[in-house]
């Protein structure tokens, strides 16, 4: 398994002021649809967001660069994410909010999306160490921290800033790993049930389980969470298909776990499908599809969501080398993976029977071993 996987505020005048702009240029193509947002966690230069606008035609054009203010960090024995996360840059569409952890600095960044433009507003302590990952549910955040055993904390977001929840701290308390299995050895993703009855932390080989947590009323958390134990197949990201099923990437394995969510905070398995690939440790979810990503295969596979959680398979798809977090646009049309080796983003038209076709590859300034990305 170790082989398989090594591989401050804006004032409102600010907000008003030279936010939005026209792109320059007469062709349909290249008329901005949205935004795909990259961060290069940089340890040392400053973790920066790479702006960039979408096409119509799923091409990507770079429209700024944005200083988070804060560190990117790095666990031991990482290679091609140096976060080993999902969900570590979060963009909230209600509030046209995007948040972006700074692990090497334990805070977070809080972004402001004005047109093809990000408003630094706020940048906020994580509530623990190294910071992974960020889950929305409404106006609540909840982030991830990796280091020292774990822990979730939870924050409101208010008029675009977040206040933190002193009463919503939860440990994690999981076995503290150094060294070069570090990496494997912590918690990968925090998400939110689409009902929001649960927060459902991943641990990776920390714990090889799932911990859900009961969340009732306003950001309020059980105090202990349901274990749910998924041991020997590392549950590493997580989303959640058209029926409300938990899909899980476990990268023991190399497979996909389905996961129906009960009422008691529990989880029942539906089904366990290999993907027969190398290092598949991230997934993503398009519509009545999801896509996991081999790191150590360079490829991403393909699902179809089946109602009794039971996957067809749509075949494999050659990326670029390293091949970790992705992102699909609001209208399920367009895919886009980070290859983590080259630090490049790899852009896919998803076909109406769910298989992807190539479009381009575009270098990140300065990505290489990174993960975060999300879309507008």
């Amino acid at each position: 398994m170790k082989n398989a996987l090594a591989i401050a505020a804006v004032s409102g005048l600010a907000l008003s002021i030279g936010l939005v702009t026209t792109p320059a240029t007469a062709s349909p193509a290249s008329v901005s649809q949205g935004m795909v947002f990259v961060q290069n966690d940089d340890p040392a230069g400053g973790n920066q967001v790479v702006a960039y606008q979408r096409s119509a035609d799923g091409s990507l054009h770079q429209a700024g660069t944005y200083p988070t203010g804060g560190l990117g960090g790095s666990l031991e024995g990482a290679v091609v994410d140096r976060l080993a996360s999902q969900g570590s840059l979060t963009y909230d569409e209600a509030h046209r909010t995007l948040y972006v952890v700074n692990a090497g600095s334990n805070t977070v960044t809080v972004f402001g999306v004005v047109g093809d433009r990000l408003v630094r507003r706020q940048v906020i302590s994580s509530g623990g160490t190294f910071p992974v990952s960020i889950a929305i549910h409404g106006a609540e955040v909840y982030i991830l921290n990796a280091r020292a055993g774990g822990a979730v904390q939870g924050y409101l977001s208010v008029l675009g800033r977040l206040v933190p929840l002193h009463n919503e701290h939860r440990a994690l308390g999981l076995p503290v790993t150094t060294g070069a299995q570090e990496f494997t050895h912590t918690p990968g993703q925090i998400v939110v049930t689409p009902d929001g009855s649960s927060v459902i932390v991943t641990t990776k080989a920390a714990g090889s389980s799932l911990l859900v947590f009961g969340r009732y009323g306003l950001a309020r958390l059980t105090k202990w969470p349901t274990v749910v134990d998924d041991a020997g197949n590392v549950p590493f990201a997580a989303v959640f298909d058209r029926f409300g099923h938990l899909a899980v990437a476990e990268a023991g394995t190399n497979g996909v776990a389905t996961y129906a969510v009960d009422r008691e905070h529990g989880l029942r398995l539906l089904n366990r499908t290999a993907t027969g690939q190398t290092a598949t440790c991230w997934i993503a979810v398009a519509g009545s599809n999801y896509y996991l990503s081999n790191a150590g295969s360079n490829s991403l596979s393909g699902y179809h969501a089946e109602r009794d959680g039971s996957p067809t398979a749509l075949g494999n798809t050659a990326t670029g080398e390293g091949t970790v977090d992705a992102a699909v646009t609001p209208d399920n049309r367009y895919l886009y993976v980070q290859t983590g080796k080259t630090g490049a983003v790899d852009a896919f038209r998803i076909q109406p029977d769910g298989s992807l076709s190539k479009l381009s590859t575009t270098v990140v300034p300065h990505a290489a071993g990174t993960e975060g990305i999300a879309t507008t």
